[in-house]
């Protein structure tokens, strides 16, 4: 019987269109789901798109695969992904490849990696931005595992990935947890970014008393610029939509709580441990929990604040744009930061221009600037951070005093602005000659006896503070 070139377990939205893309692609596509009446749908509604080998159970499934087998998770993160491992596992020979599509947390991908290892099956965890649209048209897509692997596997992935100037928005990221990794810090560069644009939002909405469809009309401007992305685009689409019952702002009727699913809290967690200061994903992860807390801001709701009337000019508007530019520039520098951090912890090797490359098309993030983050790598792969690319240190010290008025103005009517102020604080932070930390360390070695280092010569040293508070080495 014929066999299909590649195949998805898993047809809830993202793998449906998954399967869709390849289909369209001119692949045969094996397809099967636990509810098989979702598979029937499938091949009913979209059955002219291309091949589709449907099967009822995991047998059939891998069975109908051509060698070496290539089958697609995507399934939810978790308990149910092993399981599905282990099935497909069972029925698979050395040299066949489970790839998992989902959110997977990158050290459950590193466990599953080297265990499927030992057995002679390829695991690659694969991270893919877009949603829904980008996983039928084009997502990005961040492949890690063996480069034997991609070499199999790759040529497809490119070509239903994304394409920008030409070059596909799929590339190979690096062993074991890699892609994984990568897509769960471009999920935080997305929590840090979505919470900028909203602070941009509130704070012009509270001080200049604009409306949606107003600050709608500036965001489409801003688009225009610097500050072109897939996010802005949409935040002027949201703000200018109105509610049909009501009549209102559709803004106005969301209940004011944020959701997560958890990639942006794993990217925190996983930079406390690299030691990684990603404050701008931090803050936007902390603002969502807080949002979540709706007894305790009942609770709060009468603490007194200032006045919020006649507090700004229109001057404000182009302020915001430069600062939300420069706490972007922040953000994207925090996250690869990050990805080069575990890059060396991990020895995975990744290439962060590559990164930039393929961020470029497809996924949430995609963003103008992204071609600067590539050109700054292009031109200095060892590069510290961003922030000292001779471009982009350009931009944040053109947007400065405007970044700096805006914080200011932010803290004088009570708006909260965390991203905008933690992306500041870090700029500040990273320039200075001197830090405090300095205190921090005699602090520490006061009542802890932890020791501190000099700057006029080698060694750990400590103070007897509580004798004669003469210097030790330690």
């Amino acid at each position: 019987m014929d066999l299909a070139d590649i195949g998805v377990t898993g047809l809830a939205t993202m793998g449906r269109n998954l399967a869709r893309n390849f289909a369209r692609n001119g692949y045969a596509v094996a397809v099967h789901n636990r509810s098989h009446s979702r598979t029937e749908a499938l091949v009913k509604e979209f059955g002219g798109e291309g091949t589709f080998l449907p099967s009822e159970d995991v047998a059939d499934f891998v069975a109908s695969l051509k060698r070496p087998r290539r089958a697609i998770i995507m399934v939810k993160a978790g308990a149910g992904t092993d399981a599905v491992i282990d099935q497909l596992a069972d029925l698979m020979e050395p040299g066949d490849m489970i790839v998992d599509g989902g959110n997977a947390h990158f050290e459950d991908t590193r466990r599953r990696e080297a265990a499927l290892r030992e057995r002679g099956i390829h695991f690659v965890g694969t991270g893919i931005s877009g949603g829904e649209e980008g996983a039928l048209l084009g997502p990005s897509i961040m492949p890690g595992g063996s480069r034997e692997s991609y070499e199999a596997l790759g040529p497809m992935l490119e070509s239903i990935a994304a394409q920008v100037d030409g070059v596909p928005c799929a590339t190979y990221v690096g062993p074991d947890g890699a892609g994984h990794f990568v897509k769960m810090v471009h999920n935080g560069i997305e929590y840090s970014d979505m919470q900028l644009i909203a602070e941009s939002y509130d704070l012009l909405r509270q001080a200049l008393g604009a409306t949606p469809a107003e600050l709608a009309q500036i965001f489409r401007e801003w688009n225009q610029g610097d500050l072109e992305s897939y996010l802005i685009e949409i935040t002027a689409e949201v703000l200018d939509q109105v509610d049909a019952e009501t009549g209102r702002p559709f803004v106005d009727v969301v209940v004011d709580r944020a959701e997560q699913k958890g990639t942006g809290r794993w990217t925190v967690q996983s930079a406390l441990e690299l030691g990684v200061p990603v404050t701008g994903i931090a803050e936007a992860v902390f603002a969502r929990a807080l949002s979540g807390h709706p007894a305790q801001r009942e609770a709060a709701r009468g603490l007194e604040g200032p006045s919020l009337s006649g507090v700004a000019g229109k001057e404000l508007v182009e302020d915001v744009r430069q600062a939300l530019y420069a706490s972007k520039i922040v953000a994207y520098a925090q996250g690869f930061d990050q990805i080069a951090a575990a890059s060396k912890e991990y020895g995975w090797d990744v290439d962060l221009g590559a990164m930039a490359t393929i961020w470029r098309g497809g996924c949430i993030i995609r963003a103008r600037f992204l071609d600067r983050i590539r050109a700054a790598y292009d031109a200095d792969p060892t590069l510290a951070t961003l922030l000292a690319d001779e471009g982009f240190a350009g931009a944040l010290a053109a947007a400065q005093e405007a970044w700096r008025r805006v914080v200011t103005t932010a803290v004088k009517i009570g708006v909260p602005t965390p991203g905008f102020s933690s992306a500041l604080a870090y700029y500040d932070g990273l320039r200075r000659d001197r830090l405090p930390a300095a205190l921090v360390q005699g602090l520490r070695d006061y009542f802890g006896a932890h020791t501190y280092q000099r700057v006029d010569k080698e060694g750990a040293f400590h103070v007897d503070w509580s004798g004669d508070r003469a210097e030790h080495t330690a």
